[in-house]
């Protein structure tokens, strides 16, 4: 399985990355709120990511704040096209189904979680 992360980042306001391995990178999200709230929270795009940002806490490049850990752990993908990404997580906190879902690529789009 592949592993995900979710990181808390205080860069320029406090906001949440949501990021999933694939291949050599972390496709990452940035998350308004936490990702365990109940409804939909908006999400952005973020540039890829290295893969040492699975294990890594501490301060970020460039004075871009610092990170710590949510939760991290493994994830299938269920279905990807090109406005929606649904995969199970099986992590610490996170146990479940997310959706991230974009009407096109110029706008934020919207995060849900389920728990199972």
């Amino acid at each position: 399985m592949l592993r995900f992360v979710v990181l808390i980042h205080d860069y320029p306001a406090l906001h949440w990355d949501f990021m999933l391995e694939k291949e050599a990178v972390l496709r990452t999200w940035r998350l308004a709120r936490s990702p365990d709230e109940s409804g939909s929270i908006d999400v952005e795009p973020l540039a890829d990511h290295r893969l040492a940002y699975l294990d890594y806490e501490g301060p970020v490049s460039g004075n871009r704040g610092s990170v710590r850990c949510f939760d991290r752990g493994e994830y299938a993908l269920v279905e990807e096209t090109p406005h929606r990404i649904e995969v199970r997580l099986k992590g610490g906190v996170l146990t479940g189904r997310a959706v991230i879902e974009r009407n096109n690529s110029t706008e934020p789009g919207t995060f849900r979680f389920e728990r199972e």
